[in-house]
């Protein structure tokens, strides 16, 4: 598999994923940084067959035209996603690209529509869980409970030795694993759910 983290501008990051024998790609979150990924997907020789977003927010999806334009990949969202997509997924929908299978975990709470993608042991979770954080849940369609339920029911179920690859670079390091966030990460604690939205509400 060839899997490469990218950020160009901004703290957004972007991912390519790509079956190395087929050289079937997609691009996740093109974001602000297409510039910086068309070279790579160039000089591996890739042909992009999807853009994938982890939920529709402008800062994820602003490189979505430039990129499908230019490869005429089908972008691929969430049902409950309001951007314009080709294909809609649901939870445990998988994508598969050449021999590669990429798991989709719908995990709302920082927007209705976010999902997280599993490839081999490597974990895209946008902005449902950063390295030593979580999404905010205060924003339009945020939900603290939905929230809790994709951190606590979906993620931390996850093995230990599962990588994660958050949407923005706002952690210590830019990726980590699912072990070390449930060492680590303040936002994991153990807490009830109404212990969670009470928490969700501080600044």
């Amino acid at each position: 598999m060839f899997f490469k983290q990218i950020k160009h501008q901004g703290d957004n990051f972007s991912y390519i994923v790509a079956d190395d024998v087929t050289k079937e790609a997609a691009v996740v979150d093109p974001s602000f940084n297409v510039d910086a990924i068309i070279p790579i997907l160039r000089d591996q020789n890739l042909s992009v067959k999807y853009v994938i977003n982890t939920h529709d927010h402008g800062d994820h999806t602003a490189g979505n035209k430039g990129i499908k334009s230019m490869f005429g990949a089908k972008v691929v969202a969430h049902k409950l996603a309001t951007i314009a997509k080709d294909i809609a997924v649901v939870d445990e929908n998988i994508i598969r690209l050449g021999r590669l299978k990429i798991r989709v975990i719908h995990t709302p709470g920082h927007s209705p529509d976010g999902i997280c993608l599993l490839v081999d042991n490597k974990l895209l979770t946008g902005d449902t869980l950063f390295v030593g954080e979580c999404g905010r849940t205060d924003l339009p369609g945020g939900s603290s409970k939905d929230m809790h339920h994709s951190l606590f029911h979906k993620l931390m179920k996850l093995d230990d030795v599962i990588e994660v690859y958050p949407g923005h670079d706002y952690g210590a390091t830019g990726h980590s694993t699912i072990a070390v966030e449930r060492r680590t990460n303040y936002t994991l604690a153990k807490r009830t759910l109404d212990e969670f939205i009470e928490f969700m509400k501080e600044p």
